[in-house]
């Protein structure tokens, strides 16, 4: 419900918020070379992470940060290639409900 503060109207939007936090798709595991990992919907990640998910040049460092340096290198081991790379990308963005080239953190997400 809109409020006054100072004579200008204020907007409150958690409960609209709220409602897309919770109509987001449930988090996806997938296997690769026998390397199983499990990525939460992208729209679901803090805003900073967000940020980096759009770049490939950060890919790396960005499934560092969500699967753990350990899986990382299960995946450096399973000899993952940076197509195969393109392919997670891809899938997760599909699974998340994120159209291809839609920027992860635009104001319409």
């Amino acid at each position: 419900m809109p409020s006054k503060s100072a004579g200008r109207e204020v907007v409150d939007l958690t409960s609209l918020a709220q409602q897309r936090r919770d109509a987001l798709p449930e988090p996806t595991t997938f296997n690769l070379f026998d390397v199983e990992f499990t990525l939460p919907p992208i729209k679901s990640l803090p805003f900073e992470l967000q940020e980096r998910v759009g770049d490939l040049d950060n890919t790396v460092e960005v499934l560092k940060d969500l699967l753990g340096r350990d899986k990382v290198q299960q995946m450096y081991a399973a000899g993952f290639t940076f197509g195969d790379l393109e392919l997670i990308a891809q899938e997760w963005q599909r699974r998340s409900g994120v159209e291809p080239g839609e920027s992860q953190a635009s104001a319409a997400s």
